[in-house]
């Protein structure tokens, strides 16, 4: 069997930086189990698969380790894909997911992601997060991830997390955030529970970030940096109960799956 894959670099204008994500377009699925040792193989934070369904898509996600529900960079890998590998012309491309539908559409020399909002409650700080980030928070929230506040960029960009102690955590990540020095707002996104410690560029923790920096700051248009070693570029918006995630991509590969 010989299957198409595409490694694109999400969230950045140039290769090496940003979140690689594969992604492998299907005439018809495949079995999980074998969904799932293609993520384990490419050894990405996340693998997208997808098929055409009349004139949508269904599109789901594997980290190498686990099946999850919602992938922003993978989906934004996905979109590039099919405007630029494949040649979808339709003004948007609509994707089905286990989060409901989601949208990917061409807005200048970017793509516009158009996801649910998360917004987070104020919740009590289990003791576990604060021993595995290993600074105590200012504040700590919860969506589908803990998202804690720390006191600014150089706070966030220096932390050395106990992984271990993170996996321990009854959530699927946790988002550190803090206001920026060159963007609205900072992050990291760490998920050791999913197989991925560091998440390089987060798409679907900015469905948190963005209601609650929207409130914080009394804006709904606001520019994002994630500050892991790859480092990633979004402007996001908060649009009703969605939020808009615009990135540009760039393709690193593109060859072929033999099974």
């Amino acid at each position: 069997m010989k299957l198409p894959l595409y490694q694109v670099d999400a969230f950045t204008d140039r290769p090496f930086t940003g979140n690689p994500a594969a992604v492998c377009p299907l005439d018809a699925w495949l079995p999980d189990d074998l969904m799932q040792k293609i993520a384990a193989e490419n050894n990405l934070s996340e693998t997208a698969f997808f098929v055409r369904q009349g004139k949508e898509y269904r599109i789901r996600w594997f980290t190498p380790a686990v099946e999850i529900d919602l992938c922003g960079h993978a989906t934004l890998a996905s979109g590039w894909v099919l405007y630029h590998a494949l040649g979808y012309r339709g003004e948007a491309i609509r994707f089905l997911s286990a989060s409901g539908p989601l949208t990917v559409r061409e807005k200048g020399d970017r793509l516009e992601l158009d996801f649910p909002a998360s917004p987070p409650r104020s919740c009590p700080a289990p003791e576990l997060l604060a021993r595995g980030l290993g600074r105590e928070p200012l504040e700590v929230l919860r969506s589908d991830d803990y998202l804690v506040l720390l006191a600014d960029q150089e706070q966030v960009r220096t932390l050395a997390p106990d992984f271990r102690i993170l996996a321990r955590l009854d959530c699927r990540g946790i988002i550190v955030t803090a206001p920026g020095t060159e963007a609205d707002f900072v992050s990291r996104f760490f998920a050791p529970g999913l197989g991925i410690d560091e998440d390089p560029v987060t798409g679907s923790a900015h469905c948190t970030l963005t209601p609650f920096w929207a409130k914080r700051l009394g804006r709904n248009v606001l520019k994002a940096r994630q500050l892991s070693s790859r480092g990633g570029e979004l402007e996001c918006e908060l649009h009703r109960e969605r939020v808009l995630i615009r990135g540009m991509a760039v393709l690193y590969l593109a060859g072929t799956i033999r099974i």
